[in-house]
């Protein structure tokens, strides 16, 4: 598919445009990424990583209640969300497992540290932690993407000029339909559509989420959940109880194949549950990553 900039992207990420954002900057071999590296100092670090949509304000309530726990946090927005580059190129598995790994590189972190992914995120920790076993104390998958198989219309993007056609005619719709059905509470989908919409002003935003469909294999991953329940990993499963965009009717497949030390069922809850229940996901990752955090701020 080719680089196009949509008719309502009316930013562009440059220089002078980023001294005017939140959070800090760093250049990478595939372009500048766009993180926060917050909390305790001293703290052990936890390392959040996000889904296909989300930039890095997304963690906000999770890192806060992180921070009182006694953790530190280092988010960022993946390639072609947030504020980091959108880049012209295959947006694939690869590329979002050498940001994330360059990244603590570049900042000059010292391993192990607790990987945290989301959806899509959840992949791309899973392989990231398969290519660094070493760099990985604990391993937190949250309604992860990649056990159904693909659907047609998920074939059909594979094809350059329908995904570009789909991307330019219909693309905004598709993402914001998309987002409707992440959390339960409509005033969080609100805001959750609102926090979306803003970094997705910036020039070549929906080429790289239709770039990321097309090229990121977010479909039949058994075997890397396979592989990554090999690792030896300490590992935390969990699943928003209402998720309709993972759907938790596939937990037994994931335990399975995963073999997660620890598994945590959240009510009343949809597809983002560290947006949506911060201090409920905090406090299970804290106890399970540092359980000494427990004498911290309740």
């Amino acid at each position: 598919m080719k680089y196009f900039v949509a008719s309502d992207e009316d930013r562009r990420l440059d220089a002078a445009m980023r001294r005017t954002l939140r959070g800090s900057f760093v250049s990478l071999s595939d372009g500048v990424t766009h993180y926060e590296l917050a909390g305790p100092e001293h703290g052990e670090l936890a390392v959040l990583v996000g889904g296909i949509t989300i930039p890095l304000s997304y963690w906000d309530g999770l890192a806060a209640r992180l921070h009182a726990r006694g953790l530190r946090t280092l988010t960022y927005s993946a390639y072609g969300r947030g504020y980091s580059d959108r880049i012209e190129g295959r947006y694939d598995e690869a590329l979002f497992v050498r940001q994330l790994a360059e990244l603590t590189s570049a900042l000059d972190l010292t391993p192990p540290w607790h990987i945290v992914g989301t959806s899509m995120g959840a992949l791309v920790a899973m392989a990231y932690a398969n290519q660094y076993r070493e760099a990985v104390a604990t391993l937190t998958v949250v309604g992860p993407a990649g056990l159904e198989a693909r659907p047609l219309p998920q074939r059909l993007l594979r094809n350059d000029v329908v995904a570009g056609f789909v991307a330019r005619r219909f693309g905004r719709k598709l993402l914001e339909d998309h987002l409707g059905h992440n959390v339960r509470d409509p005033a969080l989908s609100a805001e959750l559509v609102a926090m979306v919409r803003d970094a997705y002003r910036y020039e070549g935003s929906l080429y790289a989420f239709f770039q990321t469909l097309q090229d990121f294999p977010l479909y039949e991953r058994r075997e890397l959940f396979r592989r990554t329940g090999t690792l030896g990993i300490p590992t935390l499963l969990v699943w928003g109880d209402d998720d309709r965009v993972t759907p938790i009717t596939h937990l037994d497949t994931v335990t399975g194949l995963l073999r997660p030390r620890r598994t945590h069922v959240v009510p009343e809850c949809g597809h983002m549950a560290p947006f949506e229940r911060p201090h409920d996901v905090g406090d299970l990752l804290a106890s399970f990553a540092v359980p000494d955090s427990d004498r911290l701020e309740p």
